[in-house]
């Protein structure tokens, strides 16, 4: 049946796309419906997604903006779809992929099958052994200022279908309504960081700005990059300022702007590179790259230039944990508290605890010391009786060592809890 469509979308297309975005789940875009709300219709609404995307008379309907505050103070702006339109772009994606991921550059890691913030984060942590300068690259407000004439020029290099090319510039296009439900309609240029598709618009974008620009004209540097985030490693502080300069003109020329605080030069201080320099670190991907105590395979301690989770995100996993409130679930068991808060746990974990785990160790004392205030507030006979709270947790951690994700990794090694306070 989907054989008589003039557009080559099919049923299991649409059907696999599904799959991913219920797999990421989400919230709901600008007409209030979830994820569990559409699935009440599924072979309906997937029907009739299907049926509209193989005819061309697909149009997605506005994008719902949310703000999302950061570490600064400052807010994030998210265009949230619907969820039958983030199957719709989930579909266009699955089918342009693979034939970018053959054109993309190897150190370009955001968003991409098979590749990982972690390799990122590796890859740079071996490039900044390896060279004495980093440039760290801020693009400012870069979902939102993707210049669109600039983007279908790439487009148009590796998307001949005509009908892919359609639905593009219609969700380029598409509407956003801000929070006081006011409709605003783009001019040229953006993205929303948040749709299915955008990540790869931004890194087509972001191949011909600046992958292959790099490359071809400063073959002697190495980059890192995830997204709008970049690294770039230098031999010598003349060569960093110089790479620095030019870069700022291509972003003008690619109609981008570097953000004139947050880019900056950085030396990767050791103990063998001592020269004196203001700026020593810089965050990448929820890491602090700056120089810290290391040791040697047998023992010695040097100055190395080495990366662990940053303050920033130590401090925003402390005040999700403390937005829970879980030391005043009373009426909870410490079983329940466990299922509910390990995942989160273990996730914070497997990400942050790859690079110097023992860097958590804060973090994980904090949760300790909430732990004890659940106790008095859960136990009338210890309330307001510290160390008896404490030995009640010694206890129970004694007796179930793995029911927190926290107490069973290597980075409460030494943090386990005692019976003296």
């Amino acid at each position: 049946m989907s054989g008589t469509k003039p557009i080559p979308v099919t049923k299991p297309m649409v059907w696999e796309a599904y799959k991913k975005v219920k797999a990421n789940g989400g919230s709901a875009g600008i007409d209030g419906e979830s994820l569990k709300q559409f699935e009440e219709n599924l072979p309906n609404n997937l029907y009739k997604l299907w049926n509209r995307l193989s005819s061309g008379s697909y149009f997605p309907p506005p994008v719902k903006e949310v703000e999302i505050p950061k570490a600064d103070g400052k807010t994030r702006k998210l265009g949230i779809p619907t969820v039958g339109d983030r199957v719709a772009q989930m579909v266009v994606k699955d089918y342009l992929e693979p034939r970018k991921e053959a054109i993309f550059h190897e150190d370009s890691y955001g968003y991409r099958p098979n590749k990982s913030a972690h390799d990122a984060l590796r890859k740079a942590r071996r490039n900044c052994w390896l060279y004495n300068w980093v440039i760290y690259i801020d693009i400012k407000g870069f979902f939102d200022n993707i210049d669109h004439e600039k983007l279908l020029l790439a487009i148009d290099k590796h998307v001949s279908e005509k009908w892919a090319k359609m639905y593009i510039v219609r969700w380029l296009t598409a509407p956003v309504q801000k929070a006081n439900n006011e409709m605003v309609h783009k001019q040229g240029k953006g993205t929303p960081q948040g749709g299915v598709i955008s990540p790869l618009l931004a890194n087509l974008f972001l191949h011909y700005a600046f992958d292959q620009w790099l490359t071809k004209y400063f073959n002697g540097v190495k980059f890192e990059r995830y997204a709008d985030d970049i690294v770039i490693h230098c031999k010598s502080e003349e060569q960093a300022r110089y790479v620095l300069e030019r870069l700022r003109k291509r972003m003008q020329e690619c109609k981008l702007e570097l953000h004139p605080e947050k880019t900056k030069l950085v030396y990767c201080k050791d103990h063998k590179r001592t020269g004196d320099y203001e700026l020593v670190k810089f965050d990448f991907l929820g890491f602090t790259f700056k120089p810290r105590s290391s040791k040697t395979k047998d023992g010695h301690l040097f100055l190395g230039f080495d990366l662990a989770i940053s303050v920033k995100s130590g401090k925003r996993i402390l005040e999700t944990l403390k937005q829970t409130h879980f030391h005043r679930w009373t009426s909870a068991t410490i079983e329940s508290i466990a299922a509910e808060l390990n995942p989160q746990l273990k996730g914070w974990i497997n990400y942050y605890g790859k690079f110097r785990p023992s860097a958590m160790s804060f973090i994980f004392r904090c949760f300790h010391r909430r732990l004890i205030k659940w106790v008095m507030n859960r136990y009338k006979s210890l309330r307001n009786k510290l160390k008896k709270a404490h030995e009640f947790l010694y206890n129970i951690q004694k007796s179930k060592p793995n029911l927190f994700a926290s107490w069973q990794h290597e980075t409460v090694t030494g943090l386990k809890l005692t019976k003296a306070v």
